[in-house]
């Protein structure tokens, strides 16, 4: 694997929200694939942790670093200390997010800026950050962790799919800036993945609910995410640029 069209030998990636969940999932299947890993969360503990066992599981160097990054100093500081421990990056995944369910009506300017900051505008600085980096060896990918729910939502989602839908739209217009060095930008869309947020904020009924929508009547699990983030990192989809893959065992296919 780490050999073959789909691996990451001597490559080295930069995997935000990575303490556990999707994040963790990615981090290790990078791993796993035989790159480089620098992983961030917002608590240390959490995130050595992730750390020493994906290293433990792979013998693969992964560093991590403590960052909120709905700070923006935060952000800067993130990629600067990876780019230093690290000396390249040349796969950035962007996967750090929350959700905050309000109505319209509802929406409070401080829930509104956070999600805007955590689930966009960091996303935004830290390629602007990282792209440099990649623009010297002419080799980089960039990921973004959208949701089927910048195509589709359900009620009191308005900040977390007009953040999602803006993630789509920042990856095809980046995608024509950066293809000329032979960067690709894309996005992968989960549907519902058994993680922390979607077991937090939605009741049992509405997780059965949502269970009822998928065409394989089941969630997802984190690993079935890291896979296709796998495939756009790799070699193998070196033709793939400014395109959403939608991973959500057929939700978005369902209209009733």
């Amino acid at each position: 694997m780490k050999d073959s069209i789909f691996g990451l030998a001597n490559k080295t990636a930069l995997v935000t929200g990575a303490s556990r969940g999707i994040g963790r999932a990615i981090a290790l299947a990078f791993a796993q694939a035989g790159a480089e890993v620098f992983i961030c969360s917002r608590k240390a503990e959490s995130i050595e942790a992730a750390a020493k066992a994906i290293r433990e599981q792979t013998g693969a160097r992964v560093e991590w670093m403590a960052a909120d990054v709905s700070q923006r100093q935060a952000v800067d500081q993130l990629a600067a200390e990876a780019l230093r421990r690290m000396g390249k990056i040349d796969i950035l995944v962007n996967n750090a997010g929350w959700n905050i369910p309000q109505a319209i009506d509802e929406i409070q300017d401080k829930d509104w800026d956070y999600l805007i900051e955590l689930n966009l505008t960091n996303c935004m600085r830290l390629t602007r950050a990282i792209v440099p980096d990649m623009k010297k060896r002419r080799w980089g990918r960039v990921i973004h962790i959208s949701s089927m729910m910048a195509m589709g939502s359900t009620p009191k989602r308005n900040a977390y799919s007009a953040t999602k839908a803006a993630l789509v739209g920042m990856a095809r217009a980046s995608a024509l800036d950066l293809g000329p060095w032979n960067i690709t930008v894309n996005c992968i869309a989960p549907g519902p993945i058994a993680t922390e947020m979607p077991m937090t904020l939605l009741s049992k009924e509405q997780q059965e609910q949502m269970t009822q929508r998928t065409a394989l009547g089941r969630w997802g699990q984190p690993e079935e995410i890291a896979w296709p983030t796998l495939f756009l990192a790799s070699e193998a989809a070196r033709y793939i640029t400014g395109q959403v893959i939608v991973v959500d065992g057929g939700c978005l296919a369902r209209i009733i």
